[in-house]
């Protein structure tokens, strides 16, 4: 259950072959974070690839009543994947049915929220991955409001600048800053090829240590 990759970004393709937890090694190999804690797909099968366009929320104040939460949509690139910091707040929601329907019929990568989503069952119906902290009913309405687009924000511990790359799946979000995509992605698929061969030795009888052993498991993510 991938959402829209963008065929004419290299970059995106090649990173959507691989899964977080290579590129995650790879990034402790190389020393940087990346690593988004507590956002997990609404959906175990979801996936996700592409640029970020980050939506920044705040607190409704006085004077800000019925403004919308969602008009951003239609300026979402094909395949880019809304990023939305609304500062890990878990009682008031910012994506719901409608935004799904949307962001679903425009063909974009997908959501990552630092924060909430509602109204899950259209993600699973239409396959369109929402990555979040969890799922609350209550609307975002009159409580929250965007504040900014295209700046960057927060997932937590990671910092999201618009256009880094996020690959999600079953196992979480990585965010990979832009200046790092080449070595991040080289890293990524030696590790991957790496494990692949330990996989097919132990597949054959062999023991696990000596598979270990002979691939240089132990070194894979190792700062160098």
């Amino acid at each position: 259950m991938a959402g829209t990759i963008d065929p004419n970004d290299a970059m995106v393709v090649a990173f959507s072959k691989l899964g977080t937890t290579g590129v995650s090694d790879a990034m402790d190999r190389l020393g940087l974070g990346g690593q988004v804690l507590g956002v997990k797909p609404v959906g175990r099968d979801f996936t996700l690839c592409g640029r970020a366009f980050t939506v920044r929320n705040e607190p409704m104040t006085a004077g800000h009543k019925g403004e919308s939460v969602g008009d951003y949509i239609d300026d979402v690139p094909v395949g880019g994947v809304v990023v939305i910091d609304n500062g890990g707040r878990m009682d008031a929601t910012v994506w719901g049915d409608i935004l799904t329907i949307m962001a679903d019929r425009n063909h974009l990568g997908g959501t990552v929220i630092n924060g909430v989503c509602r109204d899950s069952d259209r993600a699973m119906k239409l396959n369109y991955p929402i990555f979040s902290r969890g799922t609350y009913m209550r609307t975002g309405k009159d409580r929250v409001r965007a504040d900014a687009y295209n700046e960057p924000v927060s997932l937590g511990e990671v910092r999201v600048v618009p256009g880094d790359l996020i690959l999600g799946d079953g196992d979480g979000i990585v965010v990979v800053a832009s200046e790092h995509e080449e070595a991040v992605l080289a890293a990524a698929k030696e590790i991957e090829e790496a494990e692949e061969r330990i996989r097919n030795e132990i597949a054959k009888g062999g023991r696990l240590d000596a598979a270990r052993e002979k691939f240089k498991y132990h070194s894979l993510q190792s700062r160098q």
